[in-house]
């Protein structure tokens, strides 16, 4: 899905223009299948023998679906509750190892962001450019301050600061305790760009953040002053679709350096430090990475999944099975990657050496948000506004009783 500026002032829901890439699709629908390029079509699955069973352990409806929304709502965490926001407005906090409901709140806002949490504070933003935060214990809507746009990434939330970024580029950080605004900056945006935003990343004293420009930045968490910007990869092509270079994939922390990767354009390596680009190599993605001590896991523009070395960026192995199956950014659990598709079939790939371990179908809906990792379980949310919760199975966990549905939003 594409988004088109207006020609002037800020991107505001009422004046984008939304076209949809599957517009390709239809077209190619009043052709004969002949005319149809294979390659082009979802990946069929196929059978295989499993490595290991997977156990649904629990799942819970949040709130109504958001099908072809294309939302930035996914699962948090704070060690001990799942929290979930839906686009009705509903916001929920589950135990996380049993799935029992702590909390549901709901809002009068269509949330389509978030939520992000520090363990004290739950924030979510809205497709109206609000922002608004829960309190973690039970739910009480501590405050709600409006941003200048739409928000279609989860707010960034740590030492007292909430940090958002909006589809205009700017990026606002408010005071954790009341909204207040503490410092905005504002990136120039192309006027055509991949719907979604990279979400900040706050790390030591630092904001960092992937822009719909290509650019990726750093700025002090206190003052928001610039620290270090970095063009990813400059744009090239003669139509407005060829210079797409969107920065929509959030920016990966791993030890002293950032990785990022662009919408046709190039994946790398920044040292959070000094802004130095350390390399970058060709590589299209704007699903999003994952990271582990020694390679990067990245679903690239043809959907299929990657495993690269962090030091160079060299390719360790590809997984063209899931090519064109809109798969999810990877999520690392134990030795597996793992990640969702457009049918709702949850997969894992074996760390080392990409070969295909289990497959489960969560529902029958779109998981368009990273699967979210908490110890030796994985959570996953569907369009249609289920979150489940899987782990391995083990002889020790096959004596549990059948895998729980809790009911209630």
């Amino acid at each position: 899905m594409l988004s088109r500026r207006p020609s002037a002032g800020p991107a505001v829901p009422g004046q984008r223009i939304l076209l949809l890439i599957a517009t390709l699709g239809l077209v190619l629908a009043g052709c004969s299948s002949n005319d149809i390029d294979p390659d082009e079509l979802p990946a069929e699955l196929v059978k295989f023998e499993p490595a290991f069973r997977v156990e649904r352990v629990w799942s819970a409806s949040v709130g109504d679906g958001t099908e072809n929304l294309r939302l930035g709502l996914r699962p948090a965490s704070d060690g001990d509750r799942i929290y979930a926001a839906a686009h009705d407005g509903r916001v929920i906090a589950r135990d996380a190892l049993t799935g029992k409901r702590i909390w549901s709140t709901k809002t009068d806002l269509p949330l389509s962001a978030g939520p992000g949490t520090d363990g004290n504070i739950v924030v979510a933003g809205s497709s109206n450019g609000e922002v608004v935060a829960l309190s973690a214990a039970d739910g009480a809507q501590l405050w709600v301050h409006e941003v200048t746009s739409e928000v279609l990434s989860a707010p960034a939330v740590a030492a007292g600061r909430v940090v958002v970024q909006t589809v205009n580029g700017k990026l606002t950080a408010l005071d954790a305790n009341d909204g207040t605004p503490v410092w905005s900056v504002q990136q120039s945006m192309p006027r055509l760009s991949v719907r979604g935003t990279a979400a900040p990343v706050i790390t030591r004293s630092q904001v960092i953040s992937g822009f719909d420009n290509g650019r990726v930045a750093s700025f002090d968490l206190e003052s928001g002053a610039q620290l270090w910007d970095v063009l990813m990869d400059p744009p090239s092509g003669r139509t407005e679709l060829d210079r797409l270079i969107d920065i929509n994939a959030s920016p990966v922390i791993a030890g002293s350096d950032v990785y990022a990767a662009g919408y046709q354009g190039r994946i790398g390596a920044i040292a959070i430090e000094s802004g130095q680009l350390l390399w970058s190599r060709e590589l299209s993605s704007y699903s999003g990475i994952s990271a582990d001590v020694s390679s990067l896991y990245v679903t690239d523009q043809r959907s299929e999944l990657v495993a690269l070395t962090r030091g160079s960026g060299r390719e360790l192995w590809r997984r063209k099975d899931v090519r064109n199956r809109d798969v999810t950014a990877p999520a690392i659990l134990g030795s597996s990657v793992v990640v969702g598709d457009f049918e709702g079939y949850v997969h894992w790939f074996d760390i080392a050496t990409g070969a295909l371990q289990a497959r489960v179908k969560a529902g029958g809906e779109r998981i368009s948000s990273q699967p979210l990792v908490l110890n030796d379980m994985v959570y996953l949310m569907t369009d249609a506004g289920t979150v489940y919760a899987y782990r391995i199975k083990t002889a020790k966990s096959a004596k549990s009783a059948s895998p729980a549905r809790v009911s209630g939003g």
